[in-house]
């Protein structure tokens, strides 16, 4: 069920919050305490012009941080025009969305120095369905500078929006308010955070419809129940590895009671816990990253409505992010690997006691061979998207900045990873249902057979050698349907 409206208070937003905003229309309001705020934040920041100075307001950015400006005189229009310099494909439409809803909730946290106006003119745009249009490369991880450039040009109607019916140009906010509060709206990695967020989103829904495809499998290839007691987890109390336990004796109930054709399974069964709970424990710290950062207040320099101060800081780098981005690819990308090998074992007569690649026909018919090199081949793109990016670093504007969190890429590659995930469950599935109708074998207890029940009606029961790709497109929308 999708949440209708979200109050943006600068507090609270959660991932699932983006999701609604980004890609289901979700409505927005602005809590009260977030505008107020916003307001104090501002009020600091014109105190203190002429006291100080403050980067990006009384100087330029970058290696022209010494250079002195007059705040207001064009400075700032030149800041966004100049940093709307982006390239490569336009981002997705719910990235878009979701940058606005994030920078949205981050300005009402408070620290920016922002006019209150953008966030209304940022709600309007949501409210009234219109979606910024930007490249997706330009940002290393130091704020997404010109995807948020181009928004903000969008906003003083220099930029068309995206609508459903085509581009359209709207002015939601004054120039003169653009002007002098450039920087204070660029200062985010927003654009960054949409995209992770929507991604953890994705990833995390896959990682328990793996769970499901998994205990299919286990009952095709009439596995030992053994690895998922509670006494094995409880002996090392890993907390992923003892949900996966759990979540596995729920969805076989009582098919746990079901004799097992061997001692010992396959690993793709057997250490199944052990490598699915790195991947969730992984998936969780990722969110737990995403909270704070989407409910912060990570601004340069930072104006502080409590101490009156205004910090120069470095809560622009990603490097929380981008680490959590790295480690949860490289946990999904070792968990994905099971999947191929419980496909395997579903094709070997002595897993199942049925024919070779699960065949009907003719002797030497082929059943669903062609799969292992499907999932293979979409296990290959898992393991070129879990290369970390952590590892490389950028020295930029005259050395003024002289190290990157490359955040953006981690995101692009999390988001990249849902649909090949999506597909190596989706021929495992295919493998595990036509193992089990081929064996008569039905699921004895609910949500599985719930499950197992949507397959029946949905993937073709013809197992003479044809093209299987309808029955992997059809596997994929049940996958999706579970992980919604």
């Amino acid at each position: 069920m999708h949440v209708n409206l979200v109050t943006v208070d600068g507090a609270t937003l959660t991932c699932a919050d983006v999701m609604a905003v980004a890609r289901h229309g979700a409505q927005v309001e602005i809590a009260p305490a977030g505008r107020a705020r916003a307001q104090a934040s501002h009020n600091v920041a014109l105190q203190a012009i002429g006291r100080e100075a403050l980067y990006g307001r009384t100087t330029g950015v970058g290696a022209n941080g010494k250079v002195q400006v007059e705040p207001g005189a064009g400075h700032g229009l030149r800041l966004l025009r100049s940093h709307a310099g982006g390239a490569g494909a336009p981002a997705d439409a719910a990235v878009a969305r979701g940058t606005l809803a994030i920078r949205l909730n981050q300005l009402a946290a408070g620290g920016s120095g922002a006019d209150p106006a953008w966030l209304e003119a940022a709600a309007a745009a949501l409210n009234t369905g219109l979606t910024p249009q930007f490249p997706v490369l330009g940002s290393i991880g130091t704020a997404d500078l010109t995807a948020l450039a181009a928004t903000a040009l969008t906003l003083i109607g220099e930029r068309p929006w995206h609508t459903p019916a085509g581009p359209t140009s709207r002015q939601l906010l004054p120039h003169a308010t653009a002007d002098a509060d450039a920087l204070a709206f660029l200062s985010s990695n927003a654009m960054t955070l949409a995209q992770a967020a929507l991604a953890h989103e994705d990833l995390t829904g896959l990682l328990d419809a793996e769970l499901h495809v998994a205990a299919l499998s286990h009952l095709a290839l009439r596995g030992s129940a053994q690895p998922y007691a509670s006494p094995v987890h409880s002996a090392r109390p890993h907390p992923g590895q003892d949900a996966a336990a759990q979540r596995l004796r729920e969805l076989l109930g009582p098919d746990t009671d079901r004799p097992a054709a061997r001692i010992q399974d396959p690993y793709g069964l057997r250490a199944l816990p052990q490598v699915h709970g790195p991947a969730a424990e992984a998936l969780a710290y990722l969110e737990r990253v995403l909270h704070v950062e989407l409910n912060a207040a990570a601004e340069n320099p930072l104006a502080d409505a409590r101490s009156g101060q205004v910090l120069h800081n470095g809560n622009f780098h990603g490097a929380y992010l981008a680490l959590a981005l790295d480690g949860a690819r490289l946990a999904l990308c070792a968990d994905a690997a099971l999947s191929p090998a419980r496909l395997a074992a579903l094709t070997h007569p002595e897993r199942t006691g049925l024919r070779a690649f699960l065949a009907d026909g003719a002797d030497g018919s082929s059943g669903i061979m062609i799969l292992e090199y499907t999932a293979s081949a979409a296990l290959a793109e898992l393991r070129g998207l879990a290369a970390p990016v952590s590892l490389g670093t950028a020295v930029l504007s005259h050395g003024a900045e002289e190290h990157a969190a490359f955040s953006p890429q981690a995101a692009r590659a999390a988001a990249a990873m849902v649909a090949p995930l999506r597909t190596l469950l989706g021929c495992e599935l295919v493998g595990a249902v036509r193992a089990l109708r081929q064996r008569g074998t039905q699921p004895a207890g609910n949500p599985l057979r719930t499950v197992y029940d949507l397959c029946l009606r949905t993937l073709p029961a013809d197992f003479e050698d044809r093209p299987l790709e309808t029955d992997i497109s059809a596997a994929e929308k049940i996958i999706s349907t579970i992980a919604c």
